[in-house]
C-alpha cells in the first residue's frame, strides 16, 4: 500500500504541475455546459413541448426544471468518461518519456504500478466531474430547482461509479498506446462519439430499435439512465402533485431514457448500478492483467 500510495501522490503531483493538462481537463466541462444551454436546450425544450401537444398546460419553471435536468445529466453523462482519457494521459506520457520503463524494473509489485495510475487519474476525473456536477447544481438553482436530499446524494453516487467505470475503461485502452498522437486521436474520437453511444446528445428512444439494442449492451447507456433519473426524479413528483395522469409521465420517461429496455424488457436503477459495477470490475481486471503480462513478457 506504501509504494501505491506513494505512486499515486507522485503521479498528481506531476498532473497539478501541467497546468495545461490541468485547466484543460477542468475548463472542458464548463463550456460543455455552456455549449448544451446555448444549443441543446431548445432542442430539449422544443421535442417537449411538441411530444405533449396542447391537451396539458404546464407550469414554465417545470418546463425549465425537466430540460435542465436532462442537460445537467448529460453533461455528466458526458465529462465522467471523456474527462478520464484526458486524466490518463500521463501513463502515455511516461511510456512515451522513458519514465515507465524505469520505473517498471524497479522492485515494484506487478499490479501496484497500474493501480497507482488508476488510483491517481479516478482522484483527478472526481475533482473535474465534482466541479461539473457543482456547476450544473447552480444552473439547476436558476432555472427550476427540484432535486430533493436524496436526489442530491443519489447524483453524486452515480458521478462516483460512472467516474470510476470511465478510469478503467481508459487504463485499458491507454495501456496500449506508446505515444501522445496515439493518445490524442483515441480521445478525440471518444469526446466526439461517446456522447452519441450513450444517449447524452439524442435520447436513445429516438434511435431506430436494431441499434436501441445494440447500445444496450453498452455500459455507459445506464450510466445516462442513472443520472436521467435521479436529476428528474423531483420533476416527476411534482407533476403528480399537479394531478398530471401518470400514463403521461410515463410517456415523458421513456422519452428521456428514465424508462430503459433491453430487448423490450424494462430496465430498473438496480440493474443498471448493477452493470455499471460489474462493468467497472470486468474492465479494471482486465486491465491489471494486460499491465501484469505486459511487465512479465519485459
Amino acid at each position: 500500500m506504501r509504494t501505491v500510495s506513494a505512486l499515486v501522490r507522485r503521479n498528481n503531483k506531476i498532473f497539478f504541475r501541467d497546468k495545461g493538462m490541468f485547466f484543460t481537463s477542468l475548463i472542458t466541462p464548463l463550456i460543455l455546459l455552456t455549449l448544451y444551454v446555448t444549443f441543446l436546450a431548445k432542442v430539449y425544450r422544443d421535442a417537449f413541448l411538441s411530444s405533449i401537444g396542447e391537451n396539458f398546460v404546464l407550469d414554465k419553471a417545470l418546463v425549465e426544471g425537466l430540460v435542465g435536468g436532462q442537460l445537467v445529466s448529460s453533461l455528466l453523462a458526458v465529462s465522467c468518461v471523456t474527462v478520464a482519457f484526458c486524466s490518463n494521459l500521463l501513463m502515455v506520457q511516461d511510456k512515451a518519456g522513458g519514465a515507465y520503463r524505469d520505473l517498471s524494473i524497479t522492485p515494484i509489485k506487478k499490479s501496484a504500478l497500474s493501480i497507482a495510475y488508476f488510483v491517481s487519474s479516478a482522484s483527478v476525473t472526481l475533482v473535474i466531474a465534482f466541479t461539473a456536477l457543482f456547476a450544473g447544481f447552480i444552473y439547476l438553482a436558476v432555472v427550476g430547482w427540484y432535486l430533493s436530499f436524496t436526489d442530491v446524494l443519489l447524483l453524486i453516487f452515480d458521478v462516483v461509479i460512472l467516474v470510476l467505470f470511465g478510469t478503467a475503461l481508459s487504463s485499458i485502452i491507454n495501456c496500449n498506446l506508446k505515444s501522445n498522437g496515439q493518445a490524442s486521436a483515441v480521445g478525440s474520437i471518444v469526446s466526439s462519439g461517446y456522447g452519441f453511444l450513450c444517449g447524452a446528445y439524442m435520447p436513445i428512444s429516438n434511435f431506430p430499435l436494431a441499434l436501441r439494442n445494440v447500445i444496450s449492451f453498452l455500459p455507459g447507456t445506464y450510466g445516462t439512465s442513472l443520472l436521467r433519473n435521479h436529476a428528474l426524479g423531483g420533476i416527476y413528483s411534482e407533476m403528480q402533485k399537479q394531478g398530471i395522469p401518470s400514463e403521461f409521465i410515463e410517456k415523458i420517461k421513456d422519452s428521456t431514457d428514465c424508462n430503459l429496455y433491453f430487448f423490450g424488457n424494462s430496465v430498473n436503477t438496480g440493474v443498471s448500478v448493477l452493470v455499471l459495477v460489474l462493468s467497472t470490475l470486468l474492465v479494471l481486471s482486465g486491465y491489471v492483467l494486460i499491465c501484469n503480462k505486459k511487465r512479465n513478457k519485459r
